[in-house]
């Protein structure tokens, strides 16, 4: 196996992301806040190590088999994680290593989930930071789950080879074309949601944090209070909207704009679906606990759910206030996650449950009529096996995966409600939880630094799709 080869495209990603922080650096020196010194040498550190890096192995050719592809992708998000974490640790925030780590693999994943308080008065250099990171990660996820993931038979590129004589594993036939048709959507909704927001009353700041981290369905924010410190409802609407695209395939998007499909998306009306049915649910319930018109609460309720099932993790109000039913609700909401595979969403994803579904009619179909052949279709084709096998074993491993977590929070000193909810709000890369503790009002700050730390390994996880993480674990994977 060709090391060298794997630490090639980390030195020079490290080199980028080290750039980055040039950003913030600007945005505190002209606040006049000191911060803006240790971003400047941050940037100036990891840069110099990610150049050294990068001359050091240049010549090596990339990644080239699936092997070398896994570990690069596991050394990538937790060399990146400890790479962003490094502001944090020596800003003025005063927070120690682990909740630095926390805090940065939250962001890259994309969770949204914080230890940190008081976001009104933190310096403007650490909220743009924060926001990068999600914004980063976000382009990141997409590209893992259209590159690396039809290799684990778990993502959901490979539905579109269903449809085109095209390799779901090559978009377009070659990297390049596509890679810029998705830098330039990713782009264009970044800008068009920032300009939205200033359209809604926002600041020109605000708005560009909370577009980059809506359109990246991160959910990091400017306040304590989320989106609940901005009035109106046209800019709930306006994040609902962005939240629910950047939650679909990004291939799905790109190809619905250069040539719109001649059907509707199965995954797409499935996902519309469950959000009017949710949506119209959390309304009741609202009704009875709160006193507004009805079409603000509407709104809040769409926005509540959109913010969750496209695991974004925005919070409009406290809506654990209206009772159970409605926990209820949002932690179901918690577990399915967006669209598809290649979107910025996380959780089980919309596609798979769809193939699920249809699976279990044709069993059950058989159970009626034993003789009859039925096999699961997609949008009218036919599933392979191999990929109803690999979302067959994604499954079990969520399912197996959030329960264990679970338990070992619960063994670390968590409620049962909180270990639950935290376990799964870090798989699904959602960011609140249910309760008082990690629920939309609070924070993962009291949480033991050990339970941190498994939550910061279970967010990666998620965003590795479990399996691209567990394979590591594996005698198999490092034999020859």
């Amino acid at each position: 196996m060709n090391f060298r080869a794997i630490a090639l495209p980390i030195g020079r990603l490290l080199v980028l992301i080290s750039a980055m922080m040039i950003v913030p650096a600007l945005a505190d020196a002209l606040a006049g806040n000191r911060d803006w010194q240790v971003f400047l040498v941050s940037s100036l550190v990891l840069g110099t190590a990610g150049l050294l890096t990068a001359l050091a192995f240049r010549g090596e050719p990339p990644p080239s088999n699936f092997r070398e592809a896994i570990i690069f992708v596991n050394a990538a998000w937790f060399a990146f994680s400890c790479a962003g974490a490094v502001p944090f640790v020596f800003s003025e925030l005063g927070i120690g290593i682990t909740d630095a780590f926390f805090e940065s693999a939250s962001g890259l994943t994309t969770t949204g989930s914080t230890i940190l308080t008081g976001l009104e008065t933190l310096p403007p250099g650490i909220l743009l930071w924060r926001a990068l990171l999600q914004w980063i990660g976000g382009i990141g996820v997409v590209a893992i789950g259209i590159w690396l993931l039809p290799g684990l038979r778990v993502g959901g590129s490979q539905l579109f080879a269903l449809e085109s004589s095209e390799s779901s594993t090559k978009p377009y036939g070659h990297t390049w074309p596509f890679l810029v048709r998705l830098l330039a959507l990713y782009a264009f909704l970044s800008i068009t949601c920032a300009a939205l927001y200033m359209l809604c009353g926002m600041t020109a700041f605000n708005a560009v944090i909370h577009s980059m981290t809506t359109v990246s369905t991160g959910g990091f924010s400017t306040s304590d209070q989320s989106f609940g410190q901005f009035p109106g409802v046209t800019v709930y609407w306006v994040a609902s909207l962005f939240m629910h695209t950047s939650s679909l395939p990004f291939l799905y998007l790109i190809r619905s704009v250069e040539k719109p499909p001649a059907k509707r998306d199965t995954q797409v009306l499935l996902l519309l679906a469950i959000i009017f049915v949710a949506s119209f649910g959390v309304f009741l319930a609202e009704r009875y606990v709160v006193y507004d018109t009805p079409f603000h609460m509407f709104t809040l309720a769409v926005f509540n759910v959109v913010s969750v099932i496209s695991t974004t993790g925005y919070a409009a109000n406290d809506y654990l206030q209206f009772g159970p039913a409605v926990i209820g609700i949002f932690f179901v909401l918690t577990f399915l996650g967006g669209g598809g595979s290649g979107s910025t969403s996380g959780g089980f994803k919309m596609f798979r449950i769809a193939i699920l579904a249809n699976y279990l009619k044709c069993l059950l179909r058989k159970m009626v009529r034993p003789h009859r052949v039925l096999e699961p279709r997609y949008q009218g084709a036919l599933v392979p096996n191999a990929v109803l096998e690999g979302i067959l074993v994604f499954a079990v491993l969520y399912i197996g995966t959030f329960a264990g977590f679970a338990m070992i929070y619960f063994f670390l000193g968590l409620d049962l409600e909180t270990a639950l909810s935290a376990s799964i709000t870090a798989l699904a890369n959602v960011g609140p939880g249910v309760g008082d503790t990690i629920g939309p009002s609070g924070t993962f700050q009291t949480l033991p630094d050990t339970a941190k730390w498994c939550l910061a390994i279970e967010m990666i996880l998620g965003r590795l799709e479990i399996l691209a993480g567990i394979l590591l674990l594996t005698v198999d994977f490092w034999r020859d």
